[in-house]
């Protein structure tokens, strides 16, 4: 059952939407102005990249899985409100608090993320780079980045955050060479 709700949740798209819908609620909730500011701009970048029918089909889902509830408010406008159990999952993929978790015992895989992003997009480069080096990632190469802990669903999440889908690949590699150095780096073994 727990892979089949971590699969469900790969969906690039449902974690858009429940980041938008939790970002209705950061608006609503902030004090800080900064803050209100980043996400306001965040969000007509998303919104512009949804597709209308998937969307309420999604939402339909979340008010299954008990993501989102629906509120009828006195003029009769219905909204879509994120339960605690979706601001819960919307935390779990937000890009300032995510993390990668440790498994107690190393499976003996090493997690690349390669990348190949132009000049133009610079800054969200930077900006990748500086979040994998703040997750632990160690610099292999200068766009090549290793783990050795499973983290695919947070570099998808990432990734889509800065834009980037086309110019990062993800992959897992076994027995590379010079692998001790890598194994110190990180305290294996």
């Amino acid at each position: 059952m727990k892979r089949k709700t971590l699969k469900k949740f790969r969906s690039v798209l449902k974690k858009k939407l429940l980041y938008l819908l939790y970002a209705g609620s950061v608006i609503a909730l902030s004090r800080s102005s900064r803050q209100r500011g980043y996400v306001i701009l965040s969000i007509p970048r998303m919104w512009r990249k949804l597709n209308r029918s998937r969307l309420y089909r999604i939402i339909k889902e979340f008010r299954r899985d008990r993501l989102v509830d629906y509120q009828e408010d006195k003029d009769g406008i219905i909204t879509v409100v994120l339960t605690e159990a979706g601001k819960k999952r919307t935390l779990a993929y937000d890009v300032d608090q995510i993390e990668i978790n440790k498994p107690r015992r190393w499976d003996g895989s090493w997690h690349l993320v390669f990348s190949d992003i132009p000049e133009k997009k610079r800054a969200a480069r930077d900006a990748l780079r500086h979040k994998l080096r703040e997750l632990g990632f160690h610099q292999w190469q200068k766009s090549v980045f290793v783990y050795p802990y499973p983290c695919r669903d947070q570099i998808d999440f990432i990734v889509e955050f800065f834009e980037l889908r086309p110019y990062v690949r993800y992959g897992e590699l076994f027995d590379p060479t010079n692998e001790a150095e890598l194994k110190l780096h990180f305290g294996l073994e």
